[in-house]
């Protein structure tokens, strides 16, 4: 037997294990677990070059409970170790840095990413346990097998033993008191399920009844028999592990119900991340059904180290505007142990949050290329995505003209190339910008619509939450266009054209109109402004002006949340048309309370048009419909 001290001169090392290392004790199982899948794989590849005279089999982990005697098991077939690797790798190696990290770190529990950086990995079990024993057997011929003991202090004890005699190495933590949580096995089978669902090496979790199928020629009251077999808690092949091309979208749809079994609905689609230079990353992404929600639940995005996996909190790993899709990325570039912080600041995450941003777009572009027709169908549901792309990653941005759609309302679809061919002709103002015409509610905003159409023009349906931003991002980008919602102005305003207006009014006619609707109607929150319109024209058409409009819309995005704006005031256009018959009707008229009332109904139906009648006004309204139809 060999005693000893751990290579350590800091004798306070263990309690700062336990209580600054990690955040969550629970990660030790993650730990111990890839340490098994290490040595695991390592005896695979020593075998399939010929440096290993053993036959690999078809090993796996094993994680035992044994709640009685207060111990936990993680037992692997892999490598094992000698004495002499025991007092290398566990005593030594393991500290090399210890006095430099307690310097550094002693006073800070807010980086859980150090123990990575030392080899601690194996220690984090003495967050949950007073006493660690390893007991190992080398693959190596003619090693003894051997048992480590230590109790939480520098000492150790080394031993040979006899006690096991099949290669691989058994850990047992004999837990501690404040931790027997570890003991059950929900909680355990729960840790599994979270960092260790898709480990490349079969785990073991206890055993599972399985109903063996009845022989063809069995009698119909035969009874199938069951038998015990081993519950492998995880799936080592995931599809994110095999290639593309060895996959069904059945496949993919199956790992998506596995990695979201509370998920009800189907995704749309999904890409296939595989990329070997500059970086080794691969992974699935889904795309959910999205509609306009910008408030659904983020940070869905699995991220995995070599299958082990590290958070699903992944804001600044992933493109902010990829935070809304689901599935899974891993990349063996991504240190395990790190804070969110370190990740975000890691240049090598930076380099893959590029890659995602421009494989997704590429996918966008075969997408459309491939299927048009589908692509449109699901336009609606994923355009939240893509449009908040163009507005947040440059890259996406410069790529998008393959694959934005632009919807009008009567549901046909362009590319901003067709757009741009399809209205460049009849919709170029007077100063040669080519406004595109659009709509927030097709509905709503009727009257407005018709009136372009009636010009021939094309009006866009942009319904979603962020148009806004995506307004101001394409203006800012293509030369001489402006976008005007449909309702902003009278359509000859939108699109004003070299067309001479005629009006039947004088100067003076129209100064003495002015003031009567200003009178008439009393409120600050319009401002009136007369236009010799056409006499089947609307007598009252109210506007909102499109930056006021756009600001309110931006503010309603966010708040103080993803895009903060401050309050607007509600303020609207009330354009009258002078070449009306109210018009005349109002000038005419010498009934002071007959032309307010002429103002009154005739400003209510402009506001009904615009849905901004509500309450008490529309009652009144309604009350005095009916009396006029009494007269």
């Amino acid at each position: 037997m060999t005693k000893g001290n751990i290579n350590v001169s800091v004798e306070n090392i263990f309690p700062l294990i336990k209580k600054f290392l990690y955040s969550d004790h629970e990660i030790f199982l993650r730990e111990l677990i890839s340490n098994a899948t290490d040595a695991t794989l390592k005896l695979k590849h020593l075998t399939n070059v010929g440096e290993a005279n053993v036959a690999y089999g078809n090993p796996q982990i094993e994680v035992k409970v044994d709640k009685e005697n207060k111990k936990l098991h993680i037992i692997d077939q892999g490598l094992g170790m000698t004495g002499e690797e025991v007092e290398k790798y566990i005593n030594q190696v393991a500290f090399s840095g210890a006095e430099e990290f307690l310097e550094k770190y002693k006073d800070s529990a807010k980086d859980a990413g150090i123990i990575g950086h030392f080899g601690l990995g194996f220690y984090s079990a003495f967050m949950v346990a007073e006493k660690v024993e390893i007991l190992t057997k080398s693959y190596k011929e003619g090693e003894s097998a051997v048992r480590w003991i230590c109790d939480g202090s520098p000492e150790f004890t080394l031993e040979e033993t006899t006690d096991k005699t099949d290669r691989g190495t058994e850990i047992i933590l004999h837990i501690a008191e404040d931790s027997t949580e570890f003991l059950e096995e929900s909680r355990i089978r729960e840790l599994l399920l979270k960092y260790n669902k898709f480990m490349p090496v079969p785990i073991k979790f206890g055993t599972r009844t399985e109903t063996l199928p009845l022989p063809e020629d069995a009698p119909e009251d035969a009874k199938p028999e069951t038998k015990e077999v081993d519950n492998i808690i995880n799936n080592p092949t995931p599809a994110w592990t095999k290639a593309p091309a060895d996959l069904k979208d059945e496949d993919y749809l199956n790992f998506y119900r596995e990695l979201y079994p509370m998920q009800f609905e189907d995704p749309l689609f999904h890409i296939h991340l595989n990329v070997d230079y500059p970086f080794n990353l691969t992974g699935v992404l889904f795309f959910p059904k999205l509609g306009n929600n910008l408030n659904i639940e983020k940070d869905k995005i699995q991220l995995y180290q070599n299958q082990v996996f590290v958070t699903d909190e992944v804001k600044g790993i992933v493109p902010d505007f990829l935070m809304l899709l689901r599935g899974v990325i891993d990349s063996p570039d991504i240190p395990l142990n790190v804070s969110r912080s370190y990740l975000q600041a890691d240049g090598a995450v930076k380099k893959i949050s590029s890659y995602i941003t421009k494989k997704v777009a590429d996918k966008m572009a075969a997408l459309m290329n491939e299927n048009r027709e589908d692509y449109e169908k699901k336009w609606n549901d994923i355009k939240i995505v893509i449009e908040y792309g163009m507005i947040s990653e440059e890259k996406f941005y410069d790529k998008s003209d393959k694959f934005a759609l632009y919807p009008n309302v009567d549901g046909k679809y362009f590319l901003w190339n067709e757009l741009e061919e399809k209205i460049k002709a009849n919709q170029t103002d007077k100063d040669g910008n080519l406004v595109i015409l659009y709509a927030s509610n097709e509905h709503d905003q009727h009257s407005y619509i018709q009136a372009a159409q009636d010009k021939g023009y094309e009006v866009l349906l942009l319904d979603s939450p962020i148009v806004p931003h995506l307004i101001q991002k394409l203006e800012a980008s293509k030369e001489k266009i402006q976008f005007a919602r449909v309702d902003a102005d009278h359509i000859n305003n939108l699109i004003k054209k070299d067309e001479p207006a005629i009006s039947k009014l004088n100067d003076t006619e129209k100064e003495t109109l002015k003031k009567s609707v200003e009178e008439g109607i009393a409120d600050t929150k319009f401002t009136v402004q007369l236009e010799d319109l056409e006499s089947t024209d609307a007598p009252f058409i109210i506007t909102q002006p499109e930056f006021i409009r756009r600001m309110k819309d931006m503010q309603a995005t966010g708040g103080g949340g993803m895009f903060g704006m401050g309050n607007f005031p509600e303020m609207y256009n009330l354009v009258v048309n002078t070449n009306s018959d109210l018009a005349g009707k109002i000038l005419s008229t010498d009934s002071a309370e007959e032309k307010t009332s002429h103002i009154k109904q005739a400003l209510d139906l402009a506001k009904l048009s615009q849905n901004l009648l509500k309450g008490k006004e529309l009652t009144e309204f309604i009350q005095r419909s009916y009396q006029q139809l009494g007269k």
